[in-house]
Parts: C-alpha cells; sequence; structure tokens
C-alpha cells in the first residue's frame, strides 16, 4: 500500500465512447498511464462500451477483458469507472474500484435512469451497498450518474474525503451536473471528482470541485488533474462546523 503522507493526484477524464471497445479500452489506458502514480483516476460511465443495448451480450463479454486489464493498470494508481457485467443470468452497471493491482471494491447502479429505459436492462442495487471505501488514508465514495440526484445518498456518505461521480449525463441537463456536483462538494466539504462522457448526448464536461466550492472544468481538455489536499477538507470542516467527521 502507498504511503498517507505520498502525494496524490485527482484526475478526472473525458473522453468519446466509440462503437470500437477495444479502442475505448486503449484510450483509457493511456490515459491512466498519462498519470502520476498515487492518481486517483475517475473515468466516464460505461465508458468502455456505452450502453449499446443491439449488442448487449458482447457489451458483457468485454467485461472480462476490460477487468483483467484494469486491474493490471491500476498499479500504484487507483482507477474509478462503471462496468457493464453479467452475474448469473443477471446484468448490472458495476461500479468499480481498482487499486494496486486489484479490484478492492464493487457495487451495481443503486438509481438507474428511467428515462434512458435502464431498469429493462440491468438489475438495480441497493442503496445500502453505497459506502466509504478508505484507501491510502483517505475516504472515497463513489456516486454514479443518476445517484448524483437522491438527497439520502448524500447524507449516507458524509464524511468522504473525496466523492468520484462517473456519469453518462444528457447534455439538455448539463446545467443540472454542474450543479449538483458543486453543491455536493460544498455540502459535504470534500472534494468531487465528476467525469462525463463527451459524446455527442452527452454534457462533455469534466469537473474537480474543491471542499470550498471552487470549481475547475475540464474545458475540453480529455484529461484533467488537481493535487489532492486533505488540509483544505479538514480546514473547511473546522471552519464551518457543520458535525461532518
Amino acid at each position: 500500500m502507498t504511503s498517507k503522507k505520498e502525494e496524490h493526484t485527482l484526475c478526472s477524464l473525458c473522453f468519446e465512447t466509440t462503437p470500437d471497445y477495444d479502442a475505448n479500452l486503449q484510450t483509457l489506458l493511456s490515459l491512466i498511464d498519462a498519470t502520476p502514480d498515487h492518481s486517483i483516476i475517475v473515468a466516464p460511465e460505461v465508458c468502455l462500451t456505452g450502453f449499446d443495448y443491439e449488442n448487449f451480450e458482447a457489451v458483457v463479454a468485454f467485461a472480462t477483458k476490460a477487468n483483467a486489464a484494469l486491474t493490471q493498470a491500476s498499479h500504484n494508481k487507483t482507477v474509478i469507472l462503471t462496468v457493464i457485467e453479467k452475474i448469473g443470468n443477471r446484468v448490472f452497471n458495476m461500479a468499480k474500484i481498482f487499486h494496486n493491482g486489484k479490484e478492492i471494491s464493487k457495487r451495481p447502479k443503486a438509481k438507474l435512469f428511467t428515462l434512458g429505459e435502464e431498469e429493462k436492462h440491468f438489475e438495480q442495487g441497493k442503496d445500502e451497498d453505497v459506502e466509504i471505501v478508505e484507501i491510502d488514508g483517505i475516504k472515497i465514495a463513489l456516486l454514479v450518474c443518476f445517484e448524483l440526484r437522491f438527497k439520502t445518498l448524500w447524507q449516507q456518505i458524509e464524511g468522504a474525503d473525496i466523492v468520484a461521480v462517473p456519469a453518462w449525463w444528457g447534455a439538455l441537463r448539463a446545467e443540472h451536473f454542474k450543479t449538483l456536483t458543486q453543491a455536493l462538494a460544498i455540502m459535504n466539504q470534500c472534494y468531487v471528482v465528476a467525469s462525463d462522457s463527451a459524446n455527442e448526448e452527452c454534457s462533455k464536461m469534466s469537473a474537480i470541485i474543491s471542499p470550498q466550492g471552487k470549481v475547475t472544468y475540464n474545458e475540453q481538455k480529455v484529461l484533467l488533474t488537481q493535487t489532492y489536499a486533505p488540509k483544505e477538507v479538514a480546514f473547511m470542516r473546522r471552519y464551518l462546523n457543520v458535525g461532518i467527521v
């Protein structure tokens, strides 16, 4: 495990998902490789395949290759994203955290997006599985796209130092994505690392928001980085004490 004293870099990715799953994986692996050691990397929701329902068997079959590649790529790094995965006869949009060559956390998306008819293709996860994972002494939580809209989940992950938000967020509601991610950082006094797809129907936005609510947008950059400063989290929780520890 990495020392707690190591400097960590927050990284938010924003790239286009193409019909070529292998090409998407290579894009992701190249971006991971471009980040420094001890990076915490957030990639868009289902960035390797998209919601390719017309080729769903190929989508779920690709998970095996993707998981192996991401396990290897996560040495000295943390990679956060979702992968469409089949377990038995059930298909999940699985939120995953890879760290130091291991898959250390996974859970199904707990809030499926009904406007996109996700409930017709995926099994829904459970709210209680949305939790904080500690990595290198850093408390990390994960909200997948539509989960961002549920205030009960905000309270459930209160105390996280970083909230990762991998998303496939519609362009028509881009302002909602900006407002909610910034509000989450302010309300929970934490960093928020938001990563949306660069596909045409999406907001094409990634952002890193500080515990004080300062937003840095990608501005068409594929890779957005910022040094993680744990003192910023501690400062806000002392300065405006609302009971978050």
